[in-house]
């Protein structure tokens, strides 16, 4: 059907693009560009910052000049997001047009766009509230949500007649259900530490934890090093700061940074097993391929955290830390999809 491929095309383009607005976005912030243009959606009062020189000099952002670099930087971020935007609107609009033939589920349609709308909210906060860490946190958080649905759809779309005899093929060498009903609890359990993981790793980046520990495997040269809990997740400092920079003292950044590493453990471990069970499961041989993928990217982030540490957090290995958070989920959502739809 023309009208399936078509949908499968954009879920596809989604998906690509999303991931690319995920890398951009962590590009942004890492640059210290996430206030180069002080308005939203504009660059100072235009819609590129070529015309924002003059916006610049005069008016109501007079006291906050322009650095080129940085505005270009957080201006294509959000073409991007315009384009992914238009993509969305459009899976919506077809999901609506073919609800009889149920080629995409509407209220998934539906979450997909209202998901995009509060993302497209929280981008406008993170500007406005100046860097505030809990917006910009939920702003990755959304991103990766919305790149997780994007991803879903995908992976949910039906592939014709072939996919339909794999799949039964799959459920013919299962020798009972129990096996997959507990690989699925495991991948959701490596999935939910995923997430709350991504979200420390937000929370690490926003308050700009990330060099509070500059060795490993310790930190601060200590198993255990001092640090300020208390202070280190408290949510909401007020409207009126400025939180470029961050306002943690390095006690509290140390208490997120060494949070960031536990989670990493756990998530490390929750992955690993649902992976290893599916593995050595030769009833769930349909699923090796994509409980290998998990092991892979598991491995790739968890290097690439590492090297970021030894190597002193230089920007392209910081940046491929987000990207390899983004493909972990990714693979890790595959796996819990092939579960699912035993």
């Amino acid at each position: 059907m023309p009208l399936a491929r078509w949908i499968r095309r954009l879920c596809i383009a989604g998906v690509l693009l999303c991931f690319t607005v995920v890398v951009l976005g962590a590009y942004v912030r890492l640059t210290d560009a996430g206030l180069g243009c002080p308005d939203w959606p504009g660059c100072y009062g235009h819609l590129t910052p070529v015309g924002a020189a003059q916006g610049a000099a005069s008016g109501p952002y007079a006291d906050r000049p322009l650095v080129p670099g940085k505005a270009w930087r957080e201006m294509i971020h959000r073409y991007a997001v315009g384009t992914l935007s238009v993509i969305i609107l459009v899976i919506t609009a077809l999901a609506i047009a073919t609800r009889r033939q149920r080629l995409v589920s509407v209220p998934f349609a539906l979450a997909l766009f209202a998901t995009l709308i509060l993302q497209a909210l929280l981008g406008m906060l993170t500007v406005t509230w100046r860097l505030n860490p809990l917006i910009v946190t939920l702003h990755l958080l959304l991103g990766m949500t919305t790149l997780g649905m994007l991803w879903w759809l995908l992976l949910s779309l039906p592939r014709g007649r072939w996919e339909s005899s794999k799949l039964r093929a799959g459920r013919a060498l299962s020798g009972g259900a129990a096996p997959g009903r507990a690989a699925l609890r495991l991948a959701l359990v490596g999935l939910a530490a995923l997430a709350v993981q991504i979200a420390l790793g937000g929370w690490t980046s926003s308050n700009y934890a990330d060099v509070a520990c500059p060795d490993f495997p310790r930190c601060q040269n200590a198993w255990w090093p001092q640090a300020d809990f208390r202070h280190a997740f408290v949510l909401w400092h007020g409207l009126n700061v400025n939180y470029e920079g961050g306002v943690l003292a390095n006690s509290g950044r140390v208490a997120i940074h060494f949070t960031h590493r536990l989670g990493a453990l756990v998530t490390t471990v929750a992955l690993a097993l649902a992976a290893v069970f599916v593995l050595r499961r030769r009833d769930l041989a349909a699923m090796r391929g994509r409980a290998l993928a998990v092991l892979l990217a598991l491995a790739l982030q968890l290097t690439l955290g590492i090297s970021m540490v030894l190597r002193a957090f230089p920007l392209w290995l910081a940046t491929a830390h987000t990207a390899g958070a983004a493909l972990l989920l990714l693979a890790t959502l595959a796996l819990v999809r092939a579960e699912s739809a035993r």
